[in-house]
């Protein structure tokens, strides 16, 4: 790529404390993951390139990670006023880093900002699914009225990072671009893990099926030997009786006879 195909943009992660903003970073620019990560004070600079084929051009991303604590919110301002991207990022298992985002940090990018600033939202920490506190169709709901990129991520695992970072940069190069109809196969990696939901759920029902139907097979074929047995029997009996009441028709025969 060549000087004049490089775009440098500037990216800015906005959120609560604790919802994973630096981990996302660190899982993006060096794969990396730290379990404790000391909250920010202030701020830090990460940058990352990303080639962008689809457009022949090279994103150069500038990633400035803020501190959530509200002491540091009006030094926070700083660092979004003159971003291209946004992202806020929340925690699926606490609620209020979510109603954070509605009621504080997107306001005050929209009111602190160009028009022209992508949003995007990270539901972060998908691998604590199982305590999952904020509905994801509700989050997509909200997304989809703000104009937002949504993407739920993991840092522990990486899910979603690399995907939200490459549909943020489509999306700084081409305004028209829509993330979930990207038509080099890279959609919202959500949609793609319920496709697979869906499957296994599919082949799971597809094997119960045969499994019942083997059983019933079986239960019928058992059913079938013991009519057989049945019907067996019955003739048996009705012998029985025939031979039977011969035997008692000759007996009389002979008391006649005698």
């Amino acid at each position: 790529m060549t000087e004049d195909s490089t775009q440098t943009c500037k990216v800015v992660l906005l959120g609560e404390t604790s919802v994973g903003k630096t981990s996302i970073i660190s899982r993006y620019t060096t794969n990396s993951f730290e379990m404790n990560n000391l909250s920010t004070s202030g701020a830090s600079y990460a940058n990352k390139p990303i080639e962008l084929k689809k457009y022949n051009k090279t994103i150069k991303f500038e990633i400035w990670d803020t501190a959530g604590q509200e002491k540091y919110r009006a030094l926070t301002k700083i660092f979004y006023k003159k971003a291209s991207v946004a992202i806020l990022v929340y925690d699926i298992t606490k609620k209020q880093t979510f109603n954070e985002i509605k009621n504080y940090w997107y306001n005050q990018v929209k009111n602190s900002t160009s028009n022209e600033i992508i949003i995007a939202i990270a539901a972060n920490k998908s691998d604590l699914y199982e305590f999952e506190q904020v509905n994801e169709e509700e989050a997509r709901k909200y997304a989809k009225e703000i104009g937002a990129i949504f993407f739920v991520t993991s840092a522990l695992n990486s899910s979603g990072i690399d995907e939200l970072f490459r549909a943020i940069g489509c999306k700084f190069v081409d305004k028209e671009y829509d993330y979930e109809e990207d038509d080099e196969g890279n959609v919202n990696n959500n949609n793609n893990n319920k496709d697979e939901d869906n499957n296994n759920n599919n082949n799971k029902n597809d094997d119960d099926n045969n499994k019942n139907e083997d059983k019933n097979s079986k239960n019928n074929k058992k059913n079938k030997e013991c009519n057989n047995c049945d019907i067996n029997n019955n003739n048996n009996n009705n012998n029985f009786k025939l031979d039977k009441k011969k035997n008692v028709n000759k007996k009389n025969e002979k008391k006649k006879c005698c």
